[in-house]
C-alpha cells in the first residue's frame, strides 16, 4: 500500500475518533440536562375520597401469622376513641378500585385510586356505640339523603396490598401503602337501593373481570382510617389518608370469573408477612366514600 493511501486511512481514523468523542460528549450533556421524570402530584383529600369506590370480593380462606397491631383513630371526628390492640384473623375480602357508571375519576386522583387494593382480615375489639351522621361524597350520590347510624364493634381491618407483584409508581406507593381502615358494624342497615354498572380500574384485574351490573342493597359497615403503631406517615400523606371513610353495602351481582392472585403487603409494619395466595370467589360488597357529622374532606 503506498504512502498516500496510508495517509488517507490515518486521517479517516483520526476523524472517526474525533466524531465519536464529540458524540459521547453531546450525549452526556443531554443526559445531564434532561429534565427528571415528572412526579405524580398528590390529590387533595376531597378529590381522592370523592371517587374512591372499592368492590369487595370474597376470597379463599387464609390465616396470616399471628400478628398483634396497635391502632389509633386518625380522623378528626373519631380522634377521642381509645387506642386498641387487635390481632389479625382470617382474610375475608379483597377490596379493589372500580368506576361506577363509566364515571372515571379525574387525574391526579385516578393515578392513586387505581392502585388502592385492600385485603380485609377479621378482627374483634371494643364496642364503641358511637352515633354518626353520614353524607355521601361521590358526585353520583349527591342527591341521596344523609343517614344516621350507630357504629358498634370492630369486625375487620383492611390493609394495603399489591397483586401479582404489580408495584405502583414510587410517588403513588408513598400514599397507598399507608391506607389502613378499621371496619365497624353499623345499625340500622339502611338499603341504598340503586343499580350501578361497575368497571375495574386496577391494571391487573381490568383484563380479566368484565364490566358488570350491581344492585346495591343494605349498609353493613363503616370503615374508618387508623394508624398502626410503628407506621410513620409523612405529614402530607397523613393529611390525605385521615379523611378516607368508606361505608360498605351488600351487593347483588351476576357471577364473575374466579381469579387467582398473589398478594403482598406493602405497609411498612406488615411488610415482613409472607406473600399470600388468594382466589376471588365473587363480589359481595361495595365500599362508598362518606363524610361523618358534616366534617368534609378539605379541597
Amino acid at each position: 500500500m503506498d504512502r498516500a493511501v496510508i495517509g488517507i486511512h490515518k486521517r479517516r481514523k483520526t476523524m472517526f475518533r474525533r466524531v465519536a468523542s464529540v458524540t459521547v460528549a453531546l450525549l452526556s450533556v443531554a443526559f445531564l440536562c434532561a429534565p427528571p421524570a415528572t412526579a405524580v402530584a398528590l390529590p387533595t383529600p376531597k378529590d381522592l375520597t370523592a371517587y374512591l369506590d372499592l368492590e369487595c370480593f370474597k376470597t379463599s380462606q387464609y390465616q396470616p401469622p399471628a400478628t398483634a397491631l396497635t391502632l389509633r383513630h386518625i380522623n378528626p371526628v373519631l380522634a377521642n376513641l381509645p387506642i386498641e390492640t387487635v390481632t389479625l384473623g382470617p382474610r375475608e375480602q379483597l377490596c379493589v378500585p372500580v368506576a361506577k357508571n363509566n364515571q372515571v375519576p379525574p387525574s391526579p386522583a385516578l393515578d392513586f385510586i387505581r392502585y388502592i387494593d385492600l385485603a380485609c382480615y377479621r378482627i374483634s375489639g371494643t364496642t364503641v356505640n358511637t352515633g354518626l351522621v353520614l353524607s355521601h361524597l361521590n358526585p353520583l350520590f349527591q342527591g341521596f339523603p344523609r343517614t344516621q347510624i350507630t357504629m358498634n364493634s370492630p369486625q375487620q381491618l383492611c390493609v394495603p396490598v399489591i397483586k401479582n407483584n404489580a408495584i405502583p409508581p414510587d410517588d403513588v406507593l408513598k400514599l397507598v401503602r399507608h391506607i389502613d381502615l378499621k371496619c365497624y358494624g353499623i345499625q340500622p342497615n339502611t338499603a341504598l337501593g340503586t343499580q350501578l354498572g361497575l368497571r375495574q380500574l386496577n391494571p391487573v384485574l381490568a383484563p380479566v373481570i368484565p364490566n358488570h351490573a350491581a344492585q346495591v342493597t343494605y349498609a353493613r359497615q363503616l370503615c374508618v382510617p387508623v394508624q398502626k403503631a410503628g407506621d410513620n406517615i409523612p405529614a402530607e400523606i397523613f393529611n390525605i389518608v385521615r379523611w378516607i371513610d368508606l361505608e360498605k353495602f351488600d351487593l347483588n351481582v351476576a357471577a364473575t370469573p374466579q381469579v387467582g392472585l398473589t398478594l403482598r403487603h406493602i405497609n411498612p409494619v406488615l411488610a415482613n408477612l409472607p406473600p399470600e395466595q388468594a382466589v376471588l370467589t365473587g363480589a359481595s360488597q361495595l365500599a362508598l366514600p362518606v363524610a361523618k357529622n358534616g366534617a368534609f374532606p378539605p379541597g
